[in-house]
Order: structure tokens, then sequence, then C-alpha cells
């Protein structure tokens, strides 16, 4: 457990919630997330429609990365605002579920001594003057929705809060609903195939993508301002900025990454391996006090795509054909659905748990991946068959 008196949550001391005043929601970014309002547009504003129609006050929403004035004013009139707060957007569930919470609640944020000693980075991370809803408890319980990496996050955090993690007086009913879009929470093939070894994971592969964003990400790392950066990697507890480590030290993290091709990063965390690990503790059992939900969004193959166009006497099959040609050239989604669609998860080692329910299905291929999203996902399952251990088709994401 945490456990610095000094570096303690705020989020102590239950206070009653007006009875007017609707649930907050907490919205978590996913990997190389932290867009913010850039990338989701202007959430509070359609989140809020038909509430001052019918004299219903807003709900409140923690965007986690946000401006604290739209939510002091909130306080007030009971908004649903959108704070935003980042997580590391490349860091390892369990750093990033501690970043959400403090973030939340306010305080130092605290990894663990275990924690931090078994993977060798310190145990305190940066400090939050002010947390972004310090009245959290189990008397004013928070909606939580994340999207990719953001899901697996907010489970995350909801299993150190049932194992006593933060403390005595944190518990798992703080959370009233967890609500995941096209979140990888069985892992994803993307990992491997962006360059994670599949027989050696964490270890990534040379000359591979994976190895090219760990190399932006300690550049960026060392040479960040000490004022806030837009991209901004939460390292502070790994010390690889210039002002804390040594050109030397820079030069051999380039050529080899010990936080990249580490358990303790987001690549290790979205492997199939990790996801069985986790599930072999029951990590993410659901709590009996809290709501869930999962949106996959997924692919359309080409026979379903030429079925919808010719139903709806939309433009001919052959221009919609061209049009997609060009989005598969075009979209890093369409390039990845692809790879994805064709993996072999035979050759991964130590197979994954799902080889055995996929090995029981029916041939086919019914609906397929977003570009992200595994589609065995376990709480996304439909049935959905594949043939052999490919599934070669592919076509529109949604994502």
């Amino acid at each position: 457990m945490p456990g610095a008196v000094d570096h303690k949550s705020p989020c102590e001391v239950g206070v009653p919630r007006p009875q007017d005043e609707p649930i907050p929601v907490v919205i978590v970014d996913g990997f190389l997330g932290g867009t913010g309002a850039l990338l989701w547009g202007n959430f509070e504003h359609y989140l809020n429609i038909g509430h001052e129609d019918s004299g219903l006050k807003k709900r409140r929403t923690i965007f986690v990365r946000c401006v604290l004035q739209t939510r002091q004013a909130s306080r007030v009139t009971f908004t649903k605002t959108l704070f935003w707060k980042s997580v590391g957007p490349v860091s390892s569930l369990h750093d990033r579920a501690c970043e959400l919470f403090y973030a939340l609640c306010g305080g130092t944020v605290d990894y663990g001594e275990q924690h931090a000693l078994e993977h060798g980075h310190s145990r305190y991370g940066r400090t939050n003057q002010e947390g972004l809803y310090p009245e959290w408890s189990t008397g004013r319980p928070l909606h939580f929705l994340g999207h990719s990496m953001g899901g697996p996050t907010i489970v995350k955090l909801q299993w150190l809060m049932h194992t006593g993690f933060f403390g005595t007086h944190v518990h798992p009913d703080m959370v009233l609903s967890v609500t995941a879009i096209s979140s990888p929470l069985r892992g994803t093939q993307l990992v491997y195939i962006l360059g994670e070894r599949i027989d050696a994971a964490p270890a990534v592969r040379p000359l591979s993508l994976g190895t090219a964003l760990s190399k932006i990400v300690h550049i960026i790392s060392f040479f960040s301002p000490p004022t806030h950066s837009p991209f901004d990697f939460h390292s502070e507890s790994r010390k690889l900025s210039y002002r804390e480590t040594s050109w030397k030290s820079f030069w051999k993290q380039l050529k080899k990454s010990d936080w990249a091709e580490s358990r303790d990063a987001a690549p290790f965390d979205v492997t199939f391996e990790a996801a069985d690990e986790r599930e072999a503790v029951f990590e993410g059992i659901p709590n009996k006090n809290s709501f869930y939900r999962a949106y996959a969004a997924e692919m359309v193959n080409l026979q379903v795509l030429k079925s919808f166009v010719v139903d709806n006497n939309l433009e001919d099959w052959k221009g919609t054909r061209r049009l997609f040609a060009v989005l598969d050239i075009f979209s890093p989604l369409y390039l990845s659905s692809r790879f994805m669609a064709s993996f072999d998860f035979s050759s991964l080692q130590p197979q994954p748990s799902f080889m055995s329910q996929v090995a029981t299905s029916h041939d086919g291929c019914d609906d397929l991946e977003s570009g992200v999203l595994n589609y065995v996902d376990t709480t996304q399952w439909r049935r959905r068959h594949v043939k052999g251990s490919h599934c070669p088709e592919y076509g529109m994401s949604t994502n």
C-alpha cells in the first residue's frame, strides 16, 4: 500500500451529494491520448442538450484534462463540466490508475513502495495541488468512461481500490459505472504488429514502429521544458529529463529503452500475456454496486458493405470500393485493421487463453476489428467466429 502520511489523498471524508446534483462523469483517454477537447470536441454541450429545457441541472463531467476555473463555476451551478487532467499516455495500467486517482483527489502521486522497487522507478510522481474532485467518496461516486486504453485503466483503478492500495477509506463503490469504448480489455494483437516480440514480450523488435515510438518518447522527455508541455508523458518517476539524467544515460536509453521494454509500460499491459495474468488473479472482477458496459467499434467486411450500398440505393459499388481503397492508403486504422485481420494467433508464445475458445467456434468471420480493438475482447465477446487462426476479411472501420 502507498503509505506516507504526508502524501495521503484528501479523498477521505464523504460529503453527501445534493439531491439535485447529477453524478459527474470522468472521461479517460487511451494510449498516446491527452488531446482533450481537440479530439472530443464540445462534449459538454452535447452531453447537456435537453437539460435546461427540462428544468434539470447539468451534469458535471470531469474530462481528466481541464481548466480548473470551469470546475469552480460548476460547483455553484452543477453543470456537466469537463475536467481535463492527463495521465501517462504510454505508462502502465498501474501507473495510469495511480495518476488518475490523485488527479481526482489531489496530492502527490504514490505508485506504491513495492511497485516502485519491483520496476525500478521512484515511488512518487508529480503533485496535484488541487484535485479535480476532492469530494469523491462512496457518498459522492463518479461515472467513468474510458476510450481505448482508458477502459482498462479504469478497471485497474477499481481493482486497486478493491485491494486497499489507496487506503481503507477508499472503496470500489466510489466507481458507480464503467463504460469502455473500443478498449482492449483482453489485449490486442496490434501491439505485436507495432513491434512487441510475439515470443518474448516485453522485448521489442529492432527497426519496428514500436522502437521508433520509444525513441521519440525518450527524446521528448529528455528535452521537455520544466513548464507545461503539450507532450506530457508523466515521466517524473523515471527521471528521463536532462535535469535529472546524463547524456550517457540518454544515449543508452535510445539504444534500448528500459521503460518501453519492461513489464511496467503500456505496450506490455495490452499483450494477451499480461491480460491473462490479470485474469488469473481475478483482476477486474465486477463490483456488485457498479454498472459495466463496453462498446466495440467494428469492421464491416466487403460483402456486407456491398449489400448495404445496394439496399440503400447509394453510390455505385465500384465507386464505393475506390473510395475505400483511398482510405486504406491514408488511414492508419484501415492499415492496422488489415494487419490485425491477418494476424496469426497460433504464433504467440505463450498461447493466449482465449485460443481454446476460438478453437471450438465455427468457421467464418462475421465482423472484425476496429483497427485497434481485438475481436476477442472479454466484455465485447459476441460469438464472432474465426476460420483457423486467421480472420482474413477486412473492411470499414467505425472506430
